[in-house]
């Protein structure tokens, strides 16, 4: 919910510009600027700040996949960065990858012939 919230005021914010800046005040070029800067802006700060403290404090969305083959084990918190555990059956490896804001300082960590506790095929 805070999720669409936060966009819905970015997209308010960037109407809002429009309206004065550009039907108001007549400056059309500068409204579109200054509604490209807020919204340019406003992206980087959900995508490299806000988007996992929305998800992990306040029930924000954010989506991710398994990759391809693999099978989903476990996910947590740790500090504000989510950790999450999938199983490779094919290698026998497990793996935790990080998912930090702004997918900048990824961390990844293999464990070798890793079971977890599942019937082998």
């Amino acid at each position: 919910m805070i999720t669409y919230l936060y966009w819905i005021t970015v997209f308010a914010l960037i109407i809002a510009l429009l309206v004065f800046i550009g039907h108001k005040i007549d400056q059309w070029k500068y409204a579109f600027i200054a509604a490209g800067t807020v919204f340019i802006v406003g992206w980087a700060a959900y995508y490299f700040h806000f988007q996992q403290i929305f998800v992990k404090k306040y029930g924000g969305v954010m989506s991710l996949s398994v990759p391809a083959g693999q099978r989903h084990i476990g996910a947590t918190w740790k500090d504000e960065n989510l950790w999450i555990e999938n199983y490779d059956p094919k290698t026998n490896k497990c793996y935790f990858t990080e998912y930090s804001k702004g997918n900048m300082l990824q961390g990844k960590v293999v464990i070798n012939n890793c079971n977890p506790l599942m019937p082998q095929q």
